[in-house]
Order: structure tokens, then sequence, then C-alpha cells
């Protein structure tokens, strides 16, 4: 009777455990060591935009802070130094803090009144309709056009003795003549009626381009279903539109922050402050560069600097998380 040997059990050996030398080491997982010819590259791709944000974005803010110390006339080494003393006096300014006022109504009024604007146009423009292509140009082009000659032209039509009045008066409709530049309690209207004519074609063409990326399926499901074109906008489009509607709303927030040429154009420096239509921007060009105050505009541009980048950050923090968060997810489980 012969007995059978079971073969001595080899160790199992995990993966990079060297404790026996019978298992097969695996190399440690981590970052590879880039070479010097992929430094290299990426140095040569990214180093001239990177030396052109420098320049003309970091390099000017910086200096904006320096001169925002100093009382100085925009010649010369800068000598006289002030401390905050300029930002003291700018948020003392009542003439600041109502442009800073203006400002938030800007925001509010360009939200409120472009966003449905636009959403209706979006999807009205989104179906199929005769003479659509040149519907999209025509309402596109006022936002391509240089805001001097839409600040010039509308400030000659809105003149007391302008075109609007004098249309007006030609139909029979004198009484509804205003002066519709100077008057405080009609101005704000006013520039929110230009803003709105000059830029809702760029919150029309980018509602239009996310939704192109709404599946058909969707809502030819609901249609099966029964639902109106109404109920789907409401239920399927506009949810699906969100992340576009957000990133719209956060540009437009800091571009009526920003807003500067239109007021400047159509109102000039000073009519703008006593009309209710003046901003931050403006207020800046009047009490820096106008008044020969340099040190004190650089001030009002580091403030103007800060409002923004504060409402950029406080709305990424709670608006715009969600979007990229989920991208990021999305990008990891893949």
């Amino acid at each position: 009777m012969t007995t059978r040997t079971q073969p001595p059990a080899v160790p199992r050996v995990s993966a990079g455990d060297d404790s026996t030398g019978g298992g097969v080491m695996s190399p440690p997982v981590g970052r590879r060591k880039m070479s010097w010819a992929t430094r290299i590259e990426i140095a040569l791709l990214v180093g001239p935009a990177l030396i052109v944000f420098l320049a003309f974005v970091i390099f000017p803010v910086v200096m904006a802070a320096y001169y925002g110390f100093f009382r100085w006339q925009g010649y010369g080494p800068a000598t006289d130094f002030v401390g905050f003393q300029n930002y003291i006096t700018i948020l003392q300014d009542p003439t600041f803090l109502d442009a800073l006022r203006h400002n938030g109504i800007i925001v509010v009024l360009s939200l409120v009144l472009q966003g449905p604007a636009a959403i209706v146009l979006a999807l009205l423009l989104n179906r199929k309709m005769r003479g659509q292509s040149i519907i999209r140009v025509l309402i596109f082009v006022p936002y391509v056009i240089s805001e001097v000659v839409v600040g010039t032209g509308w400030s000659l039509m809105l003149q007391s003795n302008g075109a609007l009045n004098g249309m007006l008066e030609k139909l029979g409709l004198g009484f509804l003549q205003q002066d519709w530049l100077s008057d405080p309690n009609i101005a704000m209207w006013t520039l929110m009626l230009i803003i709105t004519w000059k830029y809702i074609g760029f919150a029309v063409i980018l509602f239009l381009a996310g939704l192109q990326g709404i599946p058909e399926e969707l809502t030819e499901a609901a249609q099966i279903d029964g639902a109106s074109f109404w109920q789907i906008q409401r239920r399927i489009t506009l949810p699906l539109l969100g992340p576009t509607l957000r990133i719209w709303a956060f540009l437009s927030i800091i571009g009526s922050l920003q807003l500067f040429d239109l007021v400047y154009i159509i109102w000039g420096q000073y009519i703008a402050s006593t009309a209710g239509t003046s901003t931050m921007a403006t207020y800046m060009v009047a009490n820096g560069r106008t008044s020969g105050n340099f040190g004190f505009g650089n001030a009002v541009a580091v403030v103007l600097f800060l409002i923004s980048l504060a409402v950029a950050l406080i709305y990424q923090r709670f608006v715009l998380r969600r979007d990229t968060d989920g991208a990021l997810t999305e990008k990891s489980s893949k």
C-alpha cells in the first residue's frame, strides 16, 4: 500500500509583501516622475499665457493696491503716504454708497428682466419656425455692436428734443414725453431698457446652446404621456437648463458690478450721479483720473475688485458648487 504525500503548501504572498522571499514584488503605485522633456513642454505651452496673466492682471492689481495708500497725482514717485485714509473716505462718502446701491439695483433688475425674457425667447426660437435663423441674428446683433455706438445712438434718441419725444409728438402722444435721461425717477429704468436690449442676445444664444444638450427623448416621452408644451418646459427643460442659467447669472452679476461704458457715454461722469445712474466705475473715474487724485482712484479700483471677488466667491460657494461637485464626481467615477 502506497501513501500519497501532499506537496508542501506554498505560503500565499500578497502583492507588496516582502516578508518572504517567494512572492513577486509589485512596484509601489504612485505618481510617475515627470521627465525634463515634459516639464519643458508644459513650460513652453503655459509660460506665455502665465506671463501675460501676471503682467496684465496680477501686477496691475498689486500696483493699484500699493498706490491706494498714497495721495498721488499720477506722475513721479508716490511719497505722500496716507495709509487707509483713502479707503475710509471711500466707505464714508455718500456718493460712493449711492453708486454701490445703483450697482446693486442693476444686478437685481438685470437678472429679473433679462432672465425670464431670454428664457422665453430661447424656448420659442428652439422650435422649428420660418425665419428662425434671421430672428436669432437680429436678437444677437445688439450684443456685438460697440458700446460706444450703442451709447451714442441711444443718447441722441432719448434727449429731450430727441427722436423718441419727437415721434411721440408726431403721433399725438405728447403727454408721454419725458426727460428720459435726466429725471432721477426714470433714468434707471432707461438704463435698464438699454442694458436689456444690448445684452439679452448673449443670454438667448447661451440658453439655446444649453437647450441643444437636452435629450429629445425626454420631451418626446413627455409628449406621449400627454404633457403640454409649457408643462414640458417647466418640468423637464428648465431643470436641465439649470447649469446654463447659473453660469449666465454669474456673468450677469459680475458685468453689472463693473458696468461703466454705457453709463459714462450716455450720462457722463457728473450727470450720472444726479440722474441716479452712477456706478462704482464711474465714481472711480470722476474722483480719480478726472480729479487728478490717482491714488484715490486706485483705492476705489481695489474696493471694486474686492467686492466683485467676494461676490464671485460667495456665488461659487453656494450656487455653482452643485455643478462643479457633480462634474468632479462624474469624472472620478469613470
